[in-house]
């Protein structure tokens, strides 16, 4: 992996923050803080950056869970201002109006989605920034929600890969019960990152780096890391399939 001096990557964390905010002449920043590493590292580097007074942070469960108190855990360490907003009704709302009942891949989405709009319109009432809180493992692979936890104003860890936010978040302080516990996007009881992408961090990280950093071929990666080659071809496969997701969207070419 990237040999990184984690210190001056955490001063550059917050030299954008700040500038980002400044440049846009807002109030601060509101976060969604799910009670995971990324979000709790977002909010610890905005704190940081720009004082405690200019951070806002939501949480927004659909159930009650460890996540909500870890989340709670983060807002309270900083000292910063936040609010529980409950997403359930929102969900049963909508799927009573769509008249039939969601799967649990766009149920999630729908959670994700609903998130960002309360996310934005807070940004809107109080005149802050949205921070989203994607890393590069995940925006690589398409572990994200289209125009849900994959749309901000900004986002600070957009190039640091899993296993080196989980540095940061110990390098600024995040709690170790955190930092440490299995990523999880809180989708469902017992939904696990891991388990959904079919992969550990640890391995898909290494196996992007050689890919996308390095430009290495898949027998190439897979030699050099000592892993099947049917787990290089599953990440290239999240990669390509996922492309649609990294970019705005497109039409035909009108005219000559």
């Amino acid at each position: 992996m990237r040999d990184l001096n984690y210190a001056e990557v955490v001063e550059g964390l917050m030299a954008f923050i700040r500038e980002k905010v400044e440049e846009a002449n807002v109030n601060g920043v509101v976060i969604g803080i799910s009670g995971g590493v990324d979000s709790a590292t977002v909010a610890f580097l905005s704190a940081k950056a720009l004082g405690r007074e200019k951070v806002l942070g939501l949480i927004m469960p659909y159930y009650e869970n460890r996540d909500l108190e870890d989340a709670r855990l983060v807002c309270e360490s900083l000292g910063i201002k936040y609010k529980i907003i409950p997403i359930k009704p929102i969900i049963d709302a909508f799927e009573e109006a769509l008249g039939f009942e969601l799967d649990s891949t766009a149920r999630g989405n729908l959670m994700a989605r609903s998130r960002m709009m309360i996310l934005y319109a807070h940004a809107n009432a109080n005149n802050m920034l949205v921070l989203g809180t994607s890393n590069r493992s995940e925006f690589l692979v398409g572990y994200f929600t289209k125009w849900g936890d994959g749309a901000s104003d900004y986002a600070p860890l957009i190039n640091m890969y899993k296993t080196e936010v989980w540095e940061i978040a110990r390098l600024v302080g995040v709690p170790p019960q955190i930092v440490n516990k299995k990523p999880s996007a809180g989708l469902w009881e017992g939904q696990t990152d891991e388990d959904e992408l079919g992969i550990s961090y640890r391995l898909l990280d290494e196996i992007l780096y050689h890919l996308v950093d390095l430009g290495m071929s898949g027998e190439e990666i897979a030699e050099k890391l000592n892993v099947p080659i049917h787990q290089v071809k599953h990440v290239e496969k999240l990669i390509k399939r996922s492309e649609h997701k990294r970019r705005l969207p497109v039409g035909p070419e009108v005219g000559a």
